[in-house]
């Protein structure tokens, strides 16, 4: 039975490890890293806003607003990172079906 990454193997061992759709762990990193500087900066700039535009202070809804701010921003971040993630993914699988295609050839 051959295997997906070496098909002209006939012994069905690959040379290397087994191929994965996953990205690499360094885009997953700076995935992660931008998701979390994204809610810091929405949660703060959600919170100074708030309380420089209330006369009272108003701690509370300060820190309601900049929670709240902080999650969307987070999440639309990761919704960015998750789209560029599976896009790269698919990306790389192209040039290695084309490379395989020329290999073949």
């Amino acid at each position: 039975m051959a295997s997906l990454s070496d098909s002209s193997s006939p012994s069905g061992s690959a040379a290397g490890p087994p191929a994965t759709a996953a990205p690499p762990l360094h885009a997953r990193v700076l995935a992660v890293l931008a998701i979390v500087i994204a809610g810091l900066s929405g949660g703060l700039i959600g919170y100074a806003v708030t309380d420089i535009s209330c006369a009272d202070g108003c701690p509370v809804q300060a820190g309601l607003i900049g929670l709240a701010s902080a999650v969307g921003c987070a999440i639309g971040v990761a919704i960015v990172a998750v789209l560029t993630l599976r896009a790269m993914a698919e990306w790389n699988a192209q040039e290695a079906q084309e490379r395989a295609r020329t290999e073949q050839a």
